[in-house]
């Protein structure tokens, strides 16, 4: 008989993955071997190869679903707005830090290399098409992680940050094995397809069992309550640029996973999963909303902030439609560009070598930097879900398809929350244009300016141009159903 040779898997939807890798090996080569000398260069080229990946992924075929790797990696239209958005995420980050991390001495090449690292763990956590390649990605943007949080060894905030972060996170790792090692248990596979075929509309005891453990560590890794403990601390304490990436990249791809996972392989036990994502979906709006009132700290209270935010993009998943997964993915598009253009405006609040972090320390802002204070209000109001500007409809479309599956109850405390978190973002805005001023502060850096008036263009256009960015959230969902 003539030798049976297996088929090599396809490469071509793991092309983004493979460049970064190679990537950021060449670059901790480059750094090892030039030193601390080689940080503004491996920075440069981390943000290269960031933007190229991007381009390769932004280059792919929209339609169609494509599967490598035993079907263990996936590549569709969701998958390519959800990285999008991380790869976006990652570089901003490396863009945002420059400056801050030169400023205090800590500019060491490691950091991008530990968010490139970071990002080809999230795409594979966008990708994972079984529970397998879900827990290796999500280990790989982990460790990665825990890291980067405690980045500025010096400083005990930050070094407290990392450990916080490491052993909670371990223990939310442990129990998203734990729930994945019941579904196999029962079903026999790992395949999220397989799952499916397993399952056939049944799930026994075991099995929502291991639905609820697994549902349990996504939600640490969102930050929804009641796994949300780790985020303010860790906010408030890792350097600012981290805690900016941790509210934009690994959200981006903490909810893909969330999607993957109940929508793509436990779609026909939804009513099994939904109950757990209408109450996290209503307890992450509630804290968010009201432990943000008291806080003096912007990074903390953008922590509530994030939240209570992950509890109205929750709303969509828990509609469990194609309609829902739409107006999530939406929500996350513009949750991503409110978040980075407030955190340039926070990294910009320096004078000579001393941060300021409180929010007094915005007081007069409109009279000493009109245009910074501009765009902030624009960002707050936008969080806070006023029209015309994208906040609203971000908000509109995930209460819409709340209504149309029949959550109205849901949709009614979201709109609740909504009022009450408009305080606190209302709040800024009083103190930037109705109170004395300080000091001037110094001029905004050019890489914070670029993310900035990113940020401000998707926020106050959004009523302007809606269709791309909705057209590419309706062909995300699509693929999913």
């Amino acid at each position: 008989m003539p030798p049976v040779h297996a088929a090599l898997p396809s490469l071509a939807p793991l092309l983004p993955e493979l460049i970064l890798g190679i990537g950021v090996l060449v670059l901790i080569l480059y750094g090892a071997w030039r030193g601390e000398r080689s940080a503004e260069t491996v920075s440069v080229g981390a943000l290269v190869l960031l933007l190229f990946a991007l381009f390769v992924v932004i280059s792919q075929p929209a339609h169609g679903r494509v599967t490598t790797l035993s079907g263990a990696f996936v590549s569709d239209a969701f998958s390519k707005v959800m990285k999008s958005l991380v790869l976006l995420g990652s570089a901003a980050a490396i863009v945002l830090s420059h400056d801050f991390f030169r400023r205090e001495k800590i500019d060491r090449f490691e950091f991008p290399v530990l968010i490139v690292l970071c990002t080809i763990g999230m795409m594979v956590m966008v990708s994972a098409n079984d529970l397998i390649a879900l827990y290796l990605g999500l280990e790989l943007q982990s460790l990665a992680a825990y890291v980067i949080a405690a980045f500025h060894r010096d400083d005990v905030r930050s070094t407290e940050a990392g450990l916080k972060y490491f052993v909670l996170g371990a223990l939310s790792s442990g129990m998203l094995l734990y729930g994945a090692s019941l579904i196999y248990g029962f079903t026999g596979t790992v395949s999220f397809p397989g799952i499916v075929t397993a399952l056939n509309d049944q799930a026994g005891a075991g099995i929502v069992l291991g639905i609820v453990f697994v549902a349990a560590g996504v939600c640490f890794k969102m930050s929804a309550v009641p796994f949300h403990m780790w985020t303010p601390d860790v906010y408030e304490g890792s350097p600012t640029p981290v805690t900016a990436f941790f509210a934009a990249a690994p959200k981006m791809a903490a909810v893909s996973m969330t999607v993957r996972v109940f929508i793509g392989a436990l779609p026909d036990v939804t009513a099994v999963w939904q109950q757990i994502f209408v109450f996290v979906s209503i307890v992450s709006m509630a804290l968010g909303s009201f432990a943000a009132i008291g806080q003096r700290s912007i990074k903390r209270l953008m922590a509530y902030s994030s939240i209570a935010n992950i509890g109205y993009a929750l709303i969509g998943l828990a509609s469990g439609s194609q309609e829902g997964i739409e107006g999530l993915v939406l929500y996350m598009i513009i949750y991503l560009a409110m978040t980075l253009g407030t955190f340039a405006i926070v990294l910009s609040l320096r004078r000579r070598d001393v941060m300021f972090e409180s929010i007094e320390d915005l007081s007069g802002l409109s009279r000493t930097h009109p245009w910074i204070a501009f765009c902030l209000a624009a960002m707050m109001f936008s969080l806070a879900g006023i029209p015309p500007l994208a906040g609203f409809f971000a908000k509109f479309y995930v209460f819409a398809a709340a209504i149309k599956a029949g959550l109205v109850t849901l949709a009614v405390i979201g709109v609740v929350t909504s009022v009450v978190g408009a305080y606190y973002y209302l709040r800024i805005v009083k103190i930037m244009y109705f109170d004395e001023p300080k000091e001037r502060y110094e001029p905004m850096a050019p890489g914070l300016r670029v993310v900035l008036a990113l940020s401000s263009v998707v926020v106050i256009l959004f009523v302007v141009m809606p269709d791309p960015l909705r057209a590419a959230a309706a062909n995300a969902a699509k693929s999913l159903f």
